[in-house]
Protein backbone atom coordinates (compact mmCIF):
# COMPACT_ATOMS: atom_id res chain seq x y z
CA UNK A 1 0.00 0.00 0.00
CA UNK A 2 2.90 2.36 0.84
CA UNK A 3 3.89 2.37 -3.20
CA UNK A 4 0.14 3.12 -4.00
CA UNK A 5 0.27 6.05 -1.87
CA UNK A 6 3.02 6.91 -3.06
CA UNK A 7 2.43 6.83 -6.72
CA UNK A 8 -0.80 8.48 -6.11
CA UNK A 9 1.11 11.22 -4.52
CA UNK A 10 3.51 11.72 -7.49
CA UNK A 11 0.81 11.44 -9.54
CA UNK A 12 -1.19 14.28 -7.56
CA UNK A 13 2.05 16.61 -7.47
CA UNK A 14 2.38 15.37 -11.70
CA UNK A 15 6.10 14.64 -10.65
CA UNK A 16 6.22 11.90 -13.42
CA UNK A 17 9.71 11.81 -13.47
CA UNK A 18 10.09 9.76 -10.19
CA UNK A 19 6.95 7.17 -11.00
CA UNK A 20 8.30 3.71 -11.20
CA UNK A 21 6.48 2.95 -14.36
CA UNK A 22 7.65 -0.53 -14.51
CA UNK A 23 5.10 -1.54 -11.51
CA UNK A 24 2.81 0.74 -12.69
CA UNK A 25 2.42 -0.56 -16.26
CA UNK A 26 2.19 -3.56 -14.06
CA UNK A 27 -0.74 -2.83 -11.75
CA UNK A 28 -2.79 -0.84 -14.33
CA UNK A 29 -2.41 -4.07 -15.86
CA UNK A 30 -3.81 -6.48 -13.56
CA UNK A 31 -6.43 -3.56 -12.42
CA UNK A 32 -7.99 -3.59 -15.97
CA UNK A 33 -7.72 -7.24 -16.18
CA UNK A 34 -9.68 -7.87 -12.60
CA UNK A 35 -12.12 -5.63 -13.86
CA UNK A 36 -12.56 -7.49 -17.26
CA UNK A 37 -12.66 -10.61 -15.64
CA UNK A 38 -15.10 -9.35 -12.84
CA UNK A 39 -17.92 -8.34 -15.54
CA UNK A 40 -17.68 -11.48 -17.70
CA UNK A 41 -18.15 -13.24 -14.17
CA UNK A 42 -21.03 -11.25 -13.70
CA UNK A 43 -22.30 -11.26 -16.80
CA UNK A 44 -22.17 -15.30 -17.42
CA UNK A 45 -23.80 -15.41 -13.90
CA UNK A 46 -26.78 -13.40 -15.05
CA UNK A 47 -27.36 -15.42 -18.72
CA UNK A 48 -27.58 -18.42 -16.49
CA UNK A 49 -29.72 -17.46 -14.29
CA UNK A 50 -32.06 -16.25 -17.09
CA UNK A 51 -31.63 -19.93 -18.77
CA UNK A 52 -32.41 -21.51 -15.60
CA UNK A 53 -35.43 -19.59 -14.93
CA UNK A 54 -36.57 -19.43 -19.06
CA UNK A 55 -35.84 -23.35 -19.28
CA UNK A 56 -35.70 -25.44 -16.27
CA UNK A 57 -39.56 -26.22 -15.69
CA UNK A 58 -39.06 -28.79 -13.43
CA UNK A 59 -37.27 -27.30 -10.96
CA UNK A 60 -39.37 -23.47 -11.91
CA UNK A 61 -42.53 -23.35 -8.93
CA UNK A 62 -39.23 -24.28 -6.73
CA UNK A 63 -36.48 -21.68 -7.31
CA UNK A 64 -37.89 -18.96 -9.76
CA UNK A 65 -38.03 -16.12 -6.66
CA UNK A 66 -34.34 -16.99 -6.05
CA UNK A 67 -33.13 -17.20 -10.08
CA UNK A 68 -35.36 -13.60 -10.15
CA UNK A 69 -33.31 -12.30 -6.81
CA UNK A 70 -29.82 -13.16 -8.63
CA UNK A 71 -30.75 -12.23 -12.00
CA UNK A 72 -31.33 -8.62 -10.36
CA UNK A 73 -28.22 -8.70 -8.18
CA UNK A 74 -25.85 -9.33 -11.15
CA UNK A 75 -27.47 -6.55 -13.19
CA UNK A 76 -27.15 -4.16 -10.39
CA UNK A 77 -23.29 -5.59 -10.41
CA UNK A 78 -23.25 -5.20 -14.35
CA UNK A 79 -24.74 -1.26 -13.98
CA UNK A 80 -22.53 0.11 -11.01
CA UNK A 81 -19.44 -1.42 -13.21
CA UNK A 82 -20.78 -0.15 -17.10
CA UNK A 83 -20.35 3.40 -15.24
CA UNK A 84 -17.07 2.52 -17.60
CA UNK A 85 -17.99 2.88 -20.84
CA UNK A 86 -14.25 0.99 -21.58
CA UNK A 87 -15.90 -2.19 -19.26
CA UNK A 88 -19.60 -1.80 -21.37
CA UNK A 89 -17.99 -1.87 -24.40
CA UNK A 90 -15.21 -4.53 -23.97
CA UNK A 91 -18.47 -7.18 -22.28
CA UNK A 92 -20.69 -6.59 -25.39
CA UNK A 93 -18.17 -7.20 -27.95
CA UNK A 94 -17.54 -10.76 -25.60
CA UNK A 95 -21.54 -11.27 -24.96
CA UNK A 96 -21.74 -14.49 -27.54
CA UNK A 97 -18.60 -16.06 -25.81
CA UNK A 98 -19.86 -15.01 -22.72
CA UNK A 99 -23.25 -17.17 -23.61
CA UNK A 100 -21.90 -20.10 -24.29
CA UNK A 101 -19.82 -20.26 -21.72
CA UNK A 102 -23.04 -19.10 -19.32
CA UNK A 103 -24.75 -22.17 -21.34
CA UNK A 104 -22.75 -24.71 -20.68
CA UNK A 105 -23.20 -23.87 -16.86
CA UNK A 106 -26.59 -24.71 -16.82
CA UNK A 107 -26.45 -27.88 -18.67
CA UNK A 108 -24.09 -29.12 -15.66
CA UNK A 109 -26.66 -27.33 -13.39
CA UNK A 110 -29.61 -28.94 -14.87
CA UNK A 111 -28.52 -31.94 -16.29
CA UNK A 112 -30.86 -31.36 -19.57
CA UNK A 113 -29.76 -32.28 -22.63
CA UNK A 114 -27.87 -29.48 -24.38
CA UNK A 115 -30.74 -28.99 -27.34
CA UNK A 116 -33.02 -27.43 -24.64
CA UNK A 117 -30.52 -23.96 -24.35
CA UNK A 118 -30.00 -22.31 -27.46
CA UNK A 119 -26.88 -22.32 -29.13
CA UNK A 120 -27.05 -18.95 -29.64
CA UNK A 121 -28.26 -16.66 -26.83
CA UNK A 122 -31.92 -15.89 -26.82
CA UNK A 123 -32.15 -12.57 -25.83
CA UNK A 124 -30.90 -9.37 -27.08
CA UNK A 125 -28.32 -7.41 -24.55
CA UNK A 126 -30.82 -4.95 -24.25
CA UNK A 127 -33.19 -7.51 -22.66
CA UNK A 128 -29.96 -9.05 -20.84
CA UNK A 129 -29.33 -5.51 -18.99
CA UNK A 130 -32.90 -4.62 -18.64
CA UNK A 131 -33.96 -4.52 -15.10
CA UNK A 132 -38.20 -5.35 -16.46
CA UNK A 133 -37.04 -8.06 -18.36
CA UNK A 134 -37.58 -12.05 -17.44
CA UNK A 135 -38.02 -14.76 -20.29
CA UNK A 136 -41.16 -16.24 -20.13
CA UNK A 137 -41.24 -20.11 -19.05
CA UNK A 138 -42.14 -22.45 -21.81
Amino acid sequence: MLWLDQTLEQLHRRDFNSLDLENLIEEITALGNEQRHQVESYLKQLLKHLLLYHYWQSEWDYCHRGWCEEIRNFRDELELRFQSKTLYNYLFAKFEIVYRKARKLAIDKTGLPPSTFPAQCPYSWEQVLDFDFLPRSQ
